[in-house]
């Protein structure tokens, strides 16, 4: 079974993607990027600003589907710079704190709306 998940507290999709779809048991969040949800705007002006609001827009979406931090099973960081990897990871901590999900940290070359860095992730209602 699919869903398509549209959520009001989290940034609108700026292309043809949904902000999440569920497929079974499984919630995917499509790459979220540091957006006010309100304004459409970037809110930070530095890798850790931007991871801030990009872990607020994916807890939007995760509290609306009755899930948490804690049901997230994996996640992929694209960054547009590996030298942000230590201060978008004490972010990150703060969201994460035990039984942390697997994780991928990719440097890109650049990302929507230019963007320090972009966030994916899976959560597991089971």
């Amino acid at each position: 079974m699919k869903k398509v998940v549209k959520v009001e507290n989290a940034p609108a999709a700026i292309g043809p993607y949904s902000q999440a779809v569920w497929a079974g048991d499984f919630l995917y969040i499509s790459g979220q990027l540091g957006l006010d949800p309100k304004t459409g705007e970037m809110v930070g002006k530095d890798a850790a600003g931007q991871a801030e609001q990009v872990l607020k827009n994916i807890g939007a979406i995760l509290k609306a589907q009755s899930l948490s931090f804690g049901d997230v099973v994996k996640t992929t960081i694209f960054a547009k710079n590996m030298d942000d990897f230590q201060a978008v990871n004490e972010v990150y901590a703060k969201y994460f704190t035990v039984d942390c999900p697997a994780r991928a940290f990719v440097e890109v070359a650049r990302l929507p709306k230019d963007a320090l860095v972009e966030i994916e992730a899976v959560a597991y209602k089971g």
